[in-house]
């Protein structure tokens, strides 16, 4: 009688094993699928390289509104408009070499000139006189437009102001490279030929970039590693052996 309880618990172990076999089983042919799966797409896409380090589409980094509408060609007429605008003034005053001044006196003569025709016109041939618009320049839009290019040039200073005290090299030296770069493009081109170059630049590259943006982004990650591995090598050779003054230890003595 005894022999047949040892069998039958040894048998109820046996089977409660095999169970257990099973399950654990199940759980790691379960947990090897599930590392087998690819990685969910938010997660392969928070893991890609932009550009700058952005996290914002192109869009939100020009503003959202109506400027970046222009910029990334979300309407083409207003995009082509702006930019043949540009382009007629550029050869306007560029190629043809005529004047702003000259320009604006010019359209205000024959504007007045036709405007005062047709009105003392209109008493001899029994018609209307024209209506001429009241134009009035609104204050807000303007005052927000200051407001904005005078927290931007005040950023510049501070920017500057951080620079010439010595804190940061690399920036140091970024600054000088982009500052030598404007130089020779000056001494090439003036103003105006610049002005424009920028310009049409702002209404190809970022519509470009936002196109083939999963293109570009891989090739500027391999330019971005040789950049620091080549900046690493300057700074070991270079900028770590430059003696540092002992101002702020005096300071701190």
């Amino acid at each position: 009688m005894a022999e047949h309880t040892e069998e039958s618990g040894a048998a109820s172990e046996s089977l409660l094993e095999k169970i257990t076999e099973k399950f654990h089983g199940h759980d790691s042919s379960s947990s090897d699928s599930d590392s087998d799966k690819p990685a969910s797409p938010s997660s392969v896409k928070a893991k890609i390289f932009r550009l700058f380090g952005r996290e914002k589409p192109v869009h939100a980094i020009f503003g959202g509104g109506k400027p970046a509408d222009v910029f990334l060609w979300r309407n083409k007429k207003i995009s082509a408009g702006v930019l043949g605008g540009a382009t007629a003034a550029w050869v306007l005053f560029e190629l043809l070499e005529y004047h702003l001044l000259t320009l604006v006196c010019h359209i205000l003569i024959l504007s007045l000139a036709i405007l005062f025709l047709w009105a003392n016109a209109t008493t001899f041939i029994n018609k209307s006189p024209p209506r001429i618009p009241e134009v009035h320049i609104p204050e807000d839009p303007y005052l927000q437009v200051v407001n904005a290019l005078r927290i931007e040039i005040n950023r510049g200073f501070a920017v500057l102001r951080e620079i010439a005290s010595g804190r940061d090299l690399k920036k140091f030296l970024i600054v000088i490279a982009g500052l030598w770069v404007l130089s020779i493009l000056g001494s090439c081109c003036n103003f105006l030929t610049l002005f424009y170059i920028t310009f049409v630049l702002l209404h190809t590259v970022p519509v470009i970039y936002e196109k083939y943006e999963d293109r570009i982004d891989p090739f500027a990650e391999k330019a971005m590693i040789e950049i620091k591995k080549h900046y690493a090598v300057f700074d070991a050779k270079v900028l770590s052996k430059i003696p540092k003054g002992p101002l702020k230890y005096k300071k701190m003595a």
